[in-house]
């Protein structure tokens, strides 16, 4: 599934930890937002490390699942491109 994940956190130690968990699932396009192709399992995984660290009162993070048919209709002014599946892996 693709989605989209900003945040944003107050304090700097606790928002370069959720961006590192993020960096480890999907593209950064924006200094506080993330597009990722993940499987339910990993999105769930990625919840349960952020609510460990944000502070609930003070910071937000959002998570926007794209269906494939809204994927198609996703328009980008200036550089940069949609996060596409590799086609193949190096392992």
């Amino acid at each position: 599934m693709f989605v989209v994940i900003s945040y944003d956190i107050q304090d700097d130690k606790k928002r370069h930890k959720v961006s590192q968990i993020l960096e480890n699932y999907g593209t950064r396009v924006q200094y506080s937002v993330f597009e990722c192709l993940i499987n339910d399992e990993q999105l769930k995984k990625i919840k349960e490390k952020i609510k460990e660290i944000i502070d609930k009162e003070n910071d937000s993070i959002r998570f926007y699942i794209i269906c494939e048919g809204c994927l198609k209709k996703i328009e980008i002014v200036g550089i940069g491109e949609v996060t596409r599946d590799l086609e193949f892996y190096i392992i």
